[in-house]
């Protein structure tokens, strides 16, 4: 049986969460499938780097535009370049005018399955009333709405008007059994343990939504030693390092840029840290958890879901003024307890291993994407 062919039709393909996932979910169907990956920013390709050797893939060069004004033309060529394909995935509000296409020009495309993964800051506060009618036009087009969260899903059946049926909820999965091996204590660079010191850590590309100059402020408070960890690339680095000096604990914060295989260096830490504006049900949480981390994090998406009882004192709300003041102080008592981090962490790993581990995830899309097309277990 010849394999099938696949058209992932992104706004960006760097390495985020959505982008994380769509590629190991390649890796994990290997020759079974091949790849047309489309990226609105076609410098932003990052996530390329994680795609496993053997896999058949290309960079789509000159698509038709995902982004731009309403207009039917575009949606006529982007419908025209999706019926080369066995199967359409798109990703967020960057992709949606691939399912609007397929809405207004379906007659002989192939299977569309829209993911929604989450928001950037122009909606962490309050979903915007256009983009949701335009989804409540588009997304009947599609053969299924994916998401990661309960949150997203609740939003999807209230704001965007899809039926249960065309709902997924397909948690995130990471391989929870490499986050228990012990990490290799030079995966960072720039970075080796110092005595008396508490390591925080998070792993996030460095955008506005993630709000990483709030946690550079709640850090600074802090009345004992500590090392600040923060991985990841993106436009919003140099606003961080101005921060940290504008606190004085420059000397205390560490920026290696991406690092790939966080399984290698996240239980170098010794707290995780979280201070988006908005999430859903973030992979870095679900990583800090299967390395037996506790979390400090706002109440975002499904993160008091996922962690485990014992860390639930740990969560702000998001909307508390104060709570740059919260995050310090849930970090100093972690900071100041090994014990209670051990007893949080520990919890924490087995619920990732009981909840997110990746074999479920991979299976589930697995059967989804085969029945959209008619085909059940031609992915695995």
């Amino acid at each position: 049986m010849s394999s099938i062919h696949i058209l992932h039709l992104h706004s960006t393909f760097a390495l985020g969460g959505k982008e994380a996932r769509a590629v190991r979910l390649m890796n994990a169907f290997g020759d079974r499938a091949r790849h047309t990956i489309v990226s609105s920013m076609p410098d932003q390709l990052g996530a390329r780097d994680a795609i496993a050797k053997g896999i058949k893939y290309e960079i789509a060069q000159d698509p038709p535009p995902l982004t731009g004004r309403p207009s039917v033309k575009r949606y006529e060529a982007i419908a025209r370049f999706m019926r080369r394909f066995d199967l359409v995935l798109t990703y967020n509000w960057g992709a949606i005018d691939g399912v609007m296409a397929a809405r207004v020009f379906g007659k002989g495309l192939p299977p569309v399955i829209h993911h929604e993964d989450g928001f950037n800051a122009d909606e962490a506060h309050r979903l915007n009333p256009v983009r949701n009618m335009y989804r409540r036009i588009a997304l009947p087009a599609a053969n299924a709405l994916v998401v990661p969260s309960y949150t997203l899903e609740h939003i999807a059946e209230k704001m965007w008007g899809q039926p249960p049926e065309r709902l997924r909820y397909i948690a995130n999965g990471i391989d929870t059994a490499a986050y228990a091996r012990k990490p290799d204590p030079k995966a960072i660079p720039g970075f080796e343990r110092r005595e008396g010191e508490v390591v925080i850590g998070t792993v996030a590309g460095l955008r506005a939504v993630k709000d990483l100059p709030k946690l550079v402020r709640a850090v600074a408070g802090l009345g004992m030693r500590f090392r600040l960890v923060i991985a990841g690339e993106g436009p919003e680095r140099q606003a961080i390092l101005d921060q940290a000096e504008l606190m004085a604990i420059e000397d205390k914060l560490v920026m290696p840029g991406f690092l790939p295989d966080p399984h290698r260096y996240i239980g170098l830490f010794d707290i995780y840290a979280l201070s988006s504006k908005s999430e859903q049900a973030p992979i870095s949480v679900i990583e800090a958890m299967a390395a037996g981390l506790p979390v400090v994090s706002p109440v975002v998406g499904d993160v008091s879901q996922m962690v485990g009882k014992r860390n639930q004192p740990y969560l702000a709300n998001p909307i508390d003024k104060k709570i740059e003041v919260f995050l310090r102080d849930r970090l100093e008592r972690l900071a100041l307890s090994p014990e209670e981090r051990t007893l949080v962490g520990e919890e924490n790993r087995q619920r990732a291993h009981d909840l997110f581990d990746e074999k479920a995830m991979i299976a589930a899309y697995a059967q989804l994407y085969g029945e959209a097309m008619g085909r059940p277990g031609v992915l695995g």
